[in-house]
Formats: C-alpha cells, sequence, structure tokens
C-alpha cells in the first residue's frame, strides 16, 4: 500500500513539474488558475535555488521508507530527471533551467498583461 501511494504521489509530483513549465498555456482568461500558476511558478524556482524541501519530495520519501525501499537523498528533480534526463549535469544547470522557465513564464504573463492594457484602453478610448 506505502509503495502504490509512493507512485501516486511520483505521478503527482511529475504533474505538478509539468503544470510550472507548462501551466501559462492553460491559464489565458482564467485569473484564478493564473494565480495558481505563479504562485506555483514561484515556488518551483525556490525549491531549486534555495535548500527547501518539497512537500511532495518529503511525502514520496516518508511512503518509500514506510514500503521498505530506501528514500533517494536530494531533491525530486535531482534524483529522478537528473538521472533519466539530464546525466551527470551539475544542480547549478538545474537551477538555470528553473531561472529559464521562470523568465518564459514572466514573458507569456508579461505579453498578456500588455495586450489586455492595450484592449481596455482601446475599449475606454483612452
Amino acid at each position: 500500500m506505502y509503495f502504490g501511494c509512493a507512485i501516486i504521489i511520483l505521478i503527482l509530483h511529475l504533474g505538478f513539474i509539468a503544470w510550472v513549465i507548462f501551466g501559462a498555456a492553460f491559464t489565458r482568461s482564467r485569473p484564478m488558475l493564473t494565480g495558481l500558476h505563479i504562485f506555483s511558478l514561484i515556488w518551483g524556482v525556490l525549491v531549486e535555488i534555495f535548500p527547501f524541501s518539497c512537500p511532495l519530495t518529503l511525502a514520496e520519501n516518508w511512503l518509500e521508507l514506510h514500503a521498505g525501499v530506501a528514500p533517494y537523498q536530494g531533491g525530486f528533480l535531482l534524483h529522478y530527471l537528473d538521472l533519466l534526463v539530464y546525466p551527470n549535469l551539475p544542480p547549478k544547470l538545474l537551477t538555470v533551467a528553473a531561472i529559464l522557465v521562470l523568465a518564459v513564464n514572466v514573458f507569456i504573463y508579461g505579453r498578456r498583461w500588455r495586450v489586455n492594457q492595450r484592449q481596455d484602453s482601446s475599449r475606454t478610448g483612452r
């Protein structure tokens, strides 16, 4: 049971990472989702830059420990994605990637904001 729950947490973790990276594509004209995505984006970058522990990582480690699986050390990205996608890359490179994801999303949201400002001003005649 613990191992199955750990797998579910892993899938949720991967989903959260996908949400952080691609969430801006799903937030157009949805202020609540936009706010949630911006918060998630900031959290994701902070977890990569500072030594915070992600609650999903902690939950996964706890479940794996109780399932008899030796939990990994370090963050989620360094354990799974580093092993699968970025073998032998330094953690600083992953931090740079997180900052690039943030920058792209800030650009997307900034562009949307400017377009909305122009549309609002053209409607009001200013």
